[in-house]
């Protein structure tokens, strides 16, 4: 696991205290309105996403740069490096 220490999100997404699989669902709507090398922040207390975000990065095709883990929660910043909507075989 990559760990990172200061890392500077273009944009959010609180999903602390949200049910699985709401930290794979939710970050996918929100990486669609980002431009390609912008990051993305999620915050989630869901210890599956250890595994299952960078996992779904590399479906996806994009940069799993890291987490930081604060207290009580995971901060996990993917860099959008593709847009999905122009690779539909990356949608699966």
């Amino acid at each position: 696991m990559k760990f990172v220490e200061k890392m500077q999100a273009d944009v959010t997404v609180d999903l602390v205290y949200r049910m699985c699989p709401m930290h794979l669902l939710e970050p996918e709507e929100f990486l669609k309105e980002l431009e390609v090398g912008q990051i993305l922040e999620i915050l989630t207390d869901y210890d599956g996403a250890l595994e299952d975000i960078p996992a779904w990065c590399a479906r996806k095709g994009q940069e799993f740069l890291g987490l930081k883990e604060d207290e009580g929660f995971f901060r996990f910043y993917i860099k959008k490096v593709r847009d999905t909507e122009k690779h539909p075989e990356l949608k699966k």
